[in-house]
């Protein structure tokens, strides 16, 4: 006699009829599972197979919903099975539905992966073993796709970051370099001009007016050039330690900061690396001008085991955490994303009072 089963609803079967591969060499169980669901309510379409082979076959060519196993079959078990099946493209989750199985023995294969289990003597239940396993599947599957959206759109922000600001420094090579031609030229021809009147004038006001105009002549060329610098400094074209150096000593000519500077005397690095450096001290010494307060700052570069490192450390009045988590802190946030597409990451380190460290990583291998 078959036991009672009441119809169950779930909203995750509305409408829907269930494909299961049900792996039994009793015709009696396989008969008896059908009944079960179909008295719950579940529509289903089930296969049977007693045979390992034409099991791997049906869900290599088929995509089923389920798979309830026996545990014990002839020349193999349910474990055998899943073993060769878990890998498969959408493998389904299996349930262990047996009559000879200890709880040592099912705890184990749930450990292997292995969605539920359930003895034959306890069939009643095993609609809600069913539904309780395909909502976690679901939900697995839910997870699985969040992630590798997840994962899709990181990869989309670092290239799209990489491309930013490949198309910044290129764009800052092209103005530097427009200044340097266009209105550095210019400007130098003027001043030539200047300089004439200002030789051959024998009036009094003019050599005044003359000598006023280089003056400030002489403010914008000194301008134009801090710009440039800025912008694209033509001492990185002889090596990333040349453009440190003189990044470090320029700021400390600038700032009044004592500026320490420990480098190798010459470091071969890519040019993309050789840029996010730059950016990176370019960016850390201008944060400390303006915000740290600080009266030293050492700048060291290394390349040693496999990685450039560069650390900018200063004795300043140091970051609060609330300050680095701002909405609007995009610093250092934009230097760690600059810092990964070269594969590197970056370290900060602060005490508010007691300063604060930056250090780049990037390896070189």
């Amino acid at each position: 006699m078959y036991p009672i089963i009441a119809p169950i609803s779930h909203s995750y079967l509305a409408g829907k009829s269930l494909l299961i591969l049900h792996l039994e060499d009793s015709l009696a169980d396989q008969r008896l599972a059908k009944v079960t669901l179909r008295k719950a309510g579940i529509a289903c379409e089930i296969v049977s197979t007693d045979n390992l082979s034409d099991f791997i076959k049906q869900l290599q060519t088929q995509s089923f919903d389920l798979v309830l196993a026996d545990y014990y079959l002839l020349g193999f078990t349910a474990l055998d099975a899943w073993e060769q099946t878990r890998d498969l493209p959408g493998c389904p989750p299996f349930i262990l539905l047996s009559g000879a199985i200890g709880e040592t023995a099912a705890v184990g294969a749930i450990q292997q992966g292995i969605a539920d289990y359930l003895l034959k003597d306890d069939i009643a239940r095993l609609p809600h073993v069913l539904l309780r396993t395909l909502e976690v599947h679901e939900a697995r599957l839910a997870k699985e796709k969040a992630m590798e959206e997840l994962a899709r759109s990181e990869r989309q922000l670092a290239e799209l970051t990489e491309h930013l600001q490949q198309s910044i420094e290129q764009e800052r090579a092209a103005i530097a370099r427009e200044i340097h031609d266009d209105i550095g030229g210019s400007l130098t021809s003027v001043k030539f001009d200047l300089s004439w009147i200002d030789r051959n004038a024998t009036e009094p006001s003019v050599q005044k007016h003359a000598r006023d105009a280089l003056d400030m002549l002489q403010h914008a060329l000194g301008a134009s050039q801090r710009i440039m610098m800025n912008l694209r400094p033509p001492v990185l074209e002889e090596g990333l330690v040349a453009a440190v150096q003189w990044l470090a000593e320029n700021f400390e000519c600038r700032t009044g900061i004592v500026t320490h500077l420990d480098t190798p005397a010459h470091i071969e690095v890519a040019p993309a690396i050789q840029v996010v450096a730059y950016r990176t001290a370019q960016e850390a010494l201008t944060n400390v001008s303006k915000y740290a307060n600080a009266t030293t700052v050492h700048v060291e570069l290394s390349n040693t085991e496999g990685h450039l490192t560069l650390e900018v450390r200063d004795n300043g009045q140091g970051i609060a955490q609330e300050q680095r988590q701002k909405p609007k802190a995009f610093g250092l946030r934009g230097l760690a994303e600059r810092a990964r597409t070269v594969g590197g990451w970056l370290d900060v380190s602060s005490q508010v009072g007691k300063g604060t460290s930056i250090i780049l990583s990037v390896p070189l291998t």
